[in-house]
Formats: structure tokens, C-alpha cells, sequence
């Protein structure tokens, strides 16, 4: 686990963790989870653990909020408002607990009584059996479609970095990345802690539809990346940036090509065939598992998508086969 994490952690916590765990086993954690009055909880992508030894009390609370602020007022207004910080290394941690509002807005959340820390996690390679179905020396405008913990996001940076980067088949683009929620780039004071790749801006912590009017207008980028769209103005947004010339590669939520079709703040992205490539997402077996590559009118390419684990056949070497749980290509 990453060392940055170990530090904002309760000493005792840290202590048991380093002890239970070796750095093999702690590849695959997601997320740690501390609620006031109850024992630490470890997530990982296809079990929980309880900590007994631990239990998480509120003074605990209290000096990890002052750790995850950096003891600063301001942080703690501005970035407690949207529910989560991110920490050196690109790692978020959310919060809950009890709201102030003014004016009908949230102002900030006081009383924090649960954390949950993210675990950032990047996996070089994990789009790299894909780039042949949405790049053709350009990228096709592309849709990743997939469920929470499908590896949308993970696959979406990769993709980010690759196109910014360039390969021996695909030249390097400028890419405009608006992260919203700074989960693509992690962010941390301005500068990305994953690579999102040499010729990538970065416009973090701004809502999508003003950022990416912000960038096209202001970075002629070739491409514009963004993650989690989905409200009518990111849809009014998106058209605008296309009529421009940019490609654009987004990611949404849904369990299917059916599932994203019945989104109403869609439909217009859908009538305008504004993407070319519809890729669907599982997380299972893993995060990263493609269920289908989709073109303009919805129709699977003819390419072998692998994703069935009974599935053998290895005569087209164009096909997809993805999962981002472990880095198997760098």
C-alpha cells in the first residue's frame, strides 16, 4: 500500500495493517472504511475484512480530518463542501456526516463521523488491447459504459495517456481532461499525481460542462476527455465541443447498451451519432472485463470480444480482452 496512505492513518491502524498484510496481498485493496464507535473495515475487490483489534473513536476522527485538511481552514470549507479531499498520491477520501446548509446549499460537513479512503490505483496497459477498435490514426468519439467498479475510470486515464503519448501506430494528440471529481489525473494542488500523458491539460474540480467549454475554447485540444457525464448540460456541452472538430472520449453509467439508451439526457448524443465506439464494461470476473465494442448503430463489431471465462479461442489477435485488477501489460 501506498506509504501516504499509512501516514494519514490512526498509528495503531497502521501497525495492524503493515502486520496482517504483505504488499502482495494489499494489490488489490480499494478502500478502507473508519466510522466512528465501529472496527476499521478493508475492501478489497472480492472480499472484505474486519478489523477486531481496531476500533475507530472519535478523537481518532478528529486528528485524521486535521491531517487530511493539512490543518487548513479554507481546505476544510472548500473541498469538505463537495464530501471529499484528495490527498498527495491521488488518493480520495470521502466523508460524511452532519451537513451545514445556508440558503438552501451545502455549505460544508461538520461533525464528520465516517471516512472512506479510495485507493488510487493506475494500471499502465490496461486499455491497450482496445486502442485498436477506437483509434484508426485518430481516436473515434467513444463511450465507455459500465457499472461502479467496472474499471470505466481506469480504462478511461489509460486511454488519456495513450492518446497524449502517442504510439508507434498512433500519432500524439493534445488532450483536454476536465475532471470533475478529480479521480482521472488526482490531482493534488493543481498537478496530476497519474500520468495522463505529456500533451494532456488539465482542468480539475470544475464542473464538466463549463470546463469543457473553458478548454475547448482555450487549448485547441485534438481531444476531450471526461469522466461520469450524464446531465442535460454536459449533453448540450459535448455537441457543442463535436461541432468544433474536437474528438471526444467520455465515460457514463449503466449496466448496458440498453441501459445507457434509456437515459433522456441521452438521447441527443444517440440521434446525432455523435460516438462511433460504444465499449461496455463489467466488473466481473475484474474490473475491466469488456461485455462488447459497439459501433454508431449499436451493432457488436465483428471482433471476438473475449469476456467469458470459458471462452479459448485465440485466433484473432485483435481481440479484447481487458482487466485492470493487476497490471499485466507494462
Amino acid at each position: 500500500m501506498d506509504e501516504k496512505i499509512l501516514k494519514f492513518l490512526p498509528e495503531l491502524l497502521s501497525q495492524i495493517i503493515r502486520r496482517k498484510f504483505n504488499t502482495d496481498q494489499l494489490i488489490d485493496l480499494e478502500e478502507i472504511r473508519l466510522r466512528v464507535g465501529r472496527q476499521a473495515q478493508m475492501i478489497f475487490h472480492n472480499r472484505e475484512v474486519i478489523c477486531p483489534e481496531y476500533t475507530f473513536e472519535r478523537t481518532d476522527a478528529t486528528k485524521l480530518l486535521a491531517k487530511i485538511s493539512e490543518y487548513s481552514v479554507y481546505r476544510l470549507e472548500e473541498e469538505l463542501r463537495n464530501g471529499y479531499i484528495t490527498i498527495q498520491g491521488g488518493h480520495r477520501i470521502g466523508i460524511s456526516g452532519k451537513v451545514a446548509v445556508e440558503g438552501g446549499q451545502v455549505k460544508a460537513v461538520t461533525h464528520v463521523s465516517s471516512f472512506n479512503i479510495r485507493v488510487a490505483s493506475e494500471r499502465k496497459g490496461a486499455a491497450k488491447h482496445l486502442l485498436p477498435h477506437i483509434a484508426k490514426g485518430k481516436l473515434y468519439n467513444t463511450l465507455l459504459i459500465g457499472p461502479p467498479k467496472s474499471g470505466k475510470t481506469t480504462i478511461l486515464r489509460d486511454i488519456i495517456r495513450t492518446l497524449s503519448d502517442g504510439t508507434t501506430h498512433l500519432k500524439p494528440s493534445r488532450v483536454a481532461l476536465v475532471d470533475e471529481r478529480s479521480e482521472i489525473a488526482a490531482s493534488y494542488n493543481g498537478v496530476p499525481q497519474h500520468d495522463v500523458g505529456k500533451r494532456t491539460d488539465v482542468m480539475s474540480d470544475c464542473p464538466k460542462a463549463e470546463g469543457m467549454m473553458m478548454m475547448v475554447r482555450s487549448m485547441s485540444p485534438e481531444v476531450l476527455a471526461v469522466d461520469e457525464i450524464g446531465r442535460e448540460e454536459d449533453v448540450v456541452s459535448l455537441l457543442e465541443a463535436t461541432h468544433t472538430g474536437v474528438q471526444v472520449i467520455c465515460s457514463v453509467h449503466g449496466y448496458s447498451i440498453d441501459d445507457m439508451k434509456r437515459r433522456p439526457n441521452l438521447a441527443p448524443l444517440i440521434a446525432d451519432e455523435v460516438f462511433n465506439r460504444y465499449i461496455v464494461l463489467s466488473p466481473h470476473p475484474k474490473p475491466g472485463h469488456v461485455l462488447g465494442v459497439y459501433n454508431e448503430r449499436f451493432e457488436q463489431l465483428s471482433t471476438n470480444v473475449r469476456g467469458m471465462t470459458n471462452e479459448v479461442d485465440r485466433s484473432d489477435h485483435d481481440s479484447v480482452h481487458v482487466h485492470v485488477g493487476r497490471n499485466r501489460y507494462s
